[in-house]
């Protein structure tokens, strides 16, 4: 029996992965993609961000949302169940894909495949990871190097552990395959986003740039890597371990009335975000006067926002974001920010 491929994308939170996966199924080719969004929050932001632009031929039923939690964290329970039920139907896909939330480690999600009733289904083409280039250059993911070589040298016993910087190298070392997303931001010439991914990713692996994470599908899919039966080349600084948490990071969700100033709520988002230790910021907003749903989507302090789709006829007209931090994020005092009080 032909095994079904499939990719992982992969990358730290607002880098841009579910740009990359609506040109790709933007721009499959006829061929029949499903995929799986593992978010981290409650609300089905990336889901219908996808599900808003309308590609012709993805139906509701080729997108399934895994939202009780991080995949890595959730195999047995969610994932191992949801790719069986995709394996099952009458008429499979030709593809799956696989977006993980910007707070899992791609390598325990590898070893779901390697299961008996998925490995003789299914294979991973490829680990694809998307990095912001313009937040890797500027350091946001990664101590300084050397400082913390010189401070491990002096006193073998401090702990420098750095969640962010784990999984930045988690991501990379396991990738087949490296978009360097928004490059578009970053001075031509500059090299500090390879100094950045160089020392972790493997022999081989191409690091290609992208803009608005457009970028053919002949690219991205058909790497051809079975990732999952080579586990030991990808190295993660969690190996080992028999479990991991996300204990430095929290979300939650704040539902505001119809925005008449969008522009005033992107100021205000902007404030909460300097203000306030906010790594993410995304969801939806109702403007009086305007039939569709306006998307706003933040990375530190960028921030976008576009209409993607017309209210449905029954859906209630809302205003609601979620706010992705580290854990202990003065929640009442982002509210009051975002709320103009």
């Amino acid at each position: 029996m032909n095994r079904i491929p499939a990719t992982v994308i992969t990358g730290f939170l607002g880098a841009g992965k579910t740009s990359l996966i609506r040109h790709l199924l933007e721009n499959a080719g006829g061929r029949r993609i499903a995929l799986i969004i593992n978010e981290f929050g409650d609300l089905g932001i990336d889901r219908g961000i996808v599900e808003g632009c309308a590609i012709p031929g993805c139906e509701a039923d080729d997108i399934v949302e895994l939202a009780n939690g991080c995949i890595c964290c959730t195999v047995a329970d969610d994932f191992l169940p949801t790719i069986t039920a995709l394996l099952d139907r009458a008429d499979p896909p030709d593809h799956i894909v696989i977006e993980t939330s910007g707070l899992a480690l791609p390598k325990p999600l590898l070893k779901a495949f390697a299961w008996p009733e998925v490995r003789a289904r299914t294979t991973v083409d490829g680990v694809i990871t998307v990095i912001d280039a313009a937040a890797v250059a500027s350091g946001r993911f990664a101590d300084d190097p050397a400082a913390i070589a010189a401070a491990q040298a002096e006193d073998p016993s401090l702990d420098h552990d750095n969640p962010l910087e784990e999984l930045f190298i988690d991501q990379v070392s396991c990738a087949d395959l490296i978009v360097v997303n928004k490059a578009d931001l970053v001075e031509a010439g500059d090299g500090s986003v390879e100094a950045a991914l160089a020392p972790h990713r493997r022999a081989g692996v191409r690091a290609v740039s992208a803009t608005h994470g457009r970028l053919d599908p002949a690219v991205l899919l058909g790497l051809g890597a079975e990732a999952q039966d080579d586990l030991d080349t990808r190295p993660s600084v969690h190996d080992g371990e028999a479990e991991h948490d996300h204990d430095d990071f929290d979300s939650f969700i704040v539902a505001l009335g119809s925005i008449d100033d969008p522009a005033a709520l992107e100021r205000r988002l902007i404030d909460a975000v300097n203000r306030h230790d906010i790594f993410r910021i995304k969801g939806f907003a109702h403007v009086p006067g305007k039939p569709r749903r306006l998307v706003v989507q933040g990375v530190g302090a960028r921030f976008q926002r576009y209409f993607d789709r017309d209210w449905a006829d029954g859906e209630t007209l809302r205003t609601e974001l979620v706010v992705i931090g580290r854990s202990g994020m003065d929640r009442a005092g982002i509210e009051a920010v975002l709320q103009g009080s």
